[in-house]
């Protein structure tokens, strides 16, 4: 059995670092690993447009530790009114790697959301002209629709109709969570990718509702049936290229996840790698995991991997801080539930 592993040092797809003060105590969570990470826009007021985009980068980029090395990859927000020509600028211009596109109401800070998706069409026409990638968040919102099925139905009613009205749009399906969504994905060979959380390889609903309710195991998309788990995992470690590590992580101060009306969210950041470790090793697929956390994602937003090399060694119990301190109150590691046994270096 392996006990080191030396990869390209990784990425992350799909990264909430928030503002102020949480952001100064959970940036050096994601820096100490990763090298770049795609930032969500979705702070209160959202990160709209490029001049926002610059002015959340030059905020990550001071609060960042001396000694450590990080780039922020921007988004903008999209909203009804997203000038289509900002969009194009801020892509030309480096200021932002993509646009996330947050169905209004499906998650934290989502309220300036789309809700016509006719209004944004002149938007994604001009990013499927330029190749800018639109990240998705792939729910639907309506009441009616099971929340277990918010995934599958976007993919039915929003995302294919959206592909079809705009040829070359390319698109990222974040923190894909069903067995439909690893489907989709498969069944478009070109101009779609997907990111996988470290949380979604762990955990079913079941972590969350059996034997009292655990609110640091509740996040959005919310996690499915063990089924769905078992296909994330096999699509995370298939080696296909269209499946690449976003690992969601979203910090929230406990007094906002453990209560009545508790935020949704997984800070993941602290300990993913070791956690990706244990998992890929159960499924005997260490091989796999430098493709899924290292190369694949850059692919796809046509980027270098990272000539810098971190190495996980396999031995004593990885000691991992239960919560990080933060200026606004403390948060919650995410416990994957079974012990950690790789250290990285």
């Amino acid at each position: 059995m392996t006990d080191s592993l030396t990869l390209r040092r990784p990425d992350d797809w799909h990264l909430h670092l928030r503002d102020g003060a949480m952001l100064e105590a959970v940036l050096p969570e994601t820096a100490r690993h990763f090298a770049r990470a795609i930032i969500m826009p979705n702070l209160v007021p959202p990160v709209v447009t490029a001049a926002q985009a610059a002015a959340y980068r030059e905020r990550i980029l001071k609060a960042l530790p001396e000694g450590m090395d990080f780039t922020p990859l921007m988004t903008l927000y999209l909203t009804e009114e997203t000038d289509p020509e900002d969009v194009t600028a801020a892509y030309a211009n480096g200021i932002a790697q993509a646009v996330k596109l947050y169905p209004a109401g499906a998650t934290t800070n989502s309220a300036s959301g789309v809700r016509d998706f006719d209004r944004v069409r002149p938007v994604l026409e001009a990013m499927a002209a330029i190749g800018m990638p639109l990240c998705v968040h792939g729910e639907v919102t309506d009441p009616e629709i099971d929340i277990f099925d918010r995934e599958a139905v976007f993919i039915d009613r929003v995302l294919d109709p959206i592909r079809r009205a705009t040829p070359g749009l390319r698109v990222v399906m974040e923190h894909i969570t069903t067995a439909e969504g690893v489907a989709y994905v498969r069944a478009n060979p070109t101009g779609l990718g997907a990111t996988i959380t470290t949380h979604h390889l762990v955990i079913n609903r079941n972590h969350i509702l059996v034997g009292g309710i655990k609110p640091h195991y509740y996040c959005l998309p919310v996690a499915k049936r063990e089924s769905h788990r078992l296909a994330l995992r096999e699509a995370a470690m298939s080696g296909d290229a269209r499946f690449f590590l976003g690992t969601d992580s979203a910090p929230h101060v406990d007094p906002l996840k453990e209560c009545a009306c508790g935020c949704a969210g997984c800070f993941t950041a602290t300990n993913t790698l070791s956690i990706l470790a244990e998992v890929f090793e159960q499924d005997v697929r260490l091989d796999r995991l430098e493709g899924f956390t290292s190369l694949h994602g850059p692919a796809f937003y046509g980027l270098p991997p990272n000539e810098a090399r971190i190495t996980l060694t396999k031995g004593a119990l990885v000691a991992y801080p239960a919560k990080i301190e933060t200026g606004a109150g403390p948060v919650t590691v995410f416990d994957p539930g079974f012990p950690l046994h790789w250290h990285v270096s």
